[in-house]
């Protein structure tokens, strides 16, 4: 458990990690050995089409999860989806032939939630993904998409596509581990508002409700006072502050030592999320503010 530079207890967790169980190159075991020495309070067990119940392995706790590939490598942007399932109370026993609403409405009935993994790596459509209903999140980093594969491992172009289009998903920044080769395990992470008494339910709760960030180390916040978007953080060489317009002005700061900047809103700006770059080039990545 961490405390955040405002004093709020936040775990620190890795939603979506690949074993032996399927195709990653380390067991369960070792998983939970690698990730509990680089200090993780948590991590979920996503291997392909596998549910994996949850409980505790080699002291870290363990958050139920499978990841469900939906369409084939060959549709391109047409129809190639991978959903994370967090949570579930039991297995849902999805199938291949199964389509993406039927892949979500299933860890919809076992009470989990539904992430959109890595939708740049995988070319979504901003029209296809909004026409899914019961998104829960998605990832807007995913680290094994940089490690040996295709470098798209950042989904911002995504991210902002369909929030300027209304769909504000929560944002997460995960590892998607397989190799452990020091490029794709404990590298992105979630820091969520919580401590050691709060339950699975408890952690899917705050991710629905966007209480997190989502971040390699640094950390960052976000907020609206008034008419302005404050973005508070460990100190950054650069931040950047996201909205749908295409001129944002005043909304990149480089080359300084921030811990503290803000924008005005604007009266055509319906969202706002901030990024933030530390001296190492380690990112952080705040969630969405709408602008009703």
């Amino acid at each position: 458990m961490y405390k955040d530079m405002f004093g709020v207890s936040r775990l620190k967790i890795n939603t979506h990690t690949h074993t032996s169980i399927s195709d990653g190159r380390k067991t369960p075991e070792e998983t939970a050995e690698i990730y509990k020495k680089a200090g993780y309070d948590l991590i979920a067990l996503t291997d392909h089409r596998i549910h994996n119940p949850g409980g505790v392995i080699n002291g870290l706790r363990i958050m139920a999860g499978a990841e469900y590939n939906v369409g084939s490598l060959r549709d391109g942007a047409e129809g190639v989806y991978h959903i994370v399932a967090l949570g579930c109370k039991e297995d849902p026993q999805l199938t291949t032939e199964m389509t993406p609403q039927q892949t979500i409405d299933g860890i919809h009935r076992c009470g989990g939630l539904a992430v959109l993994a890595h939708p740049y790596w995988s070319l979504n459509r901003p029209e296809h993904a909004i026409a899914l209903h019961g998104v829960d999140a998605t990832e807007i980093y995913n680290s094994v998409s940089d490690a040996g594969q295709s470098s798209r491992p950042y989904s911002g172009y995504f991210v902002d596509t369909v929030a300027a289009l209304g769909h504000c998903y929560p944002l997460l920044a995960a590892d998607d581990t397989h190799f452990y080769q020091g490029e794709d395990e404990t590298k992105s992470f979630i820091m969520v508002e919580g401590n050691e008494t709060s339950t699975d339910d408890d952690i899917l709760n705050a991710i629905r409700e966007k209480r997190f960030y989502a971040s390699q180390g640094p950390e960052i916040h976000i907020r609206r006072e008034g008419n302005r978007i404050v973005v508070n953080c460990s100190p950054a060489k650069r931040v950047n502050i996201f909205s749908n317009t295409v001129f944002g002005f005043n909304h990149c700061f480089r080359n300084g030592n921030y811990t503290e900047v803000s924008c005005e809103i604007t009266p055509y700006e319906t969202f706002f999320r901030a990024e933030v770059f530390d001296e190492d080039g380690k990112a952080a990545w705040s969630n969405i503010i709408e602008i009703k």
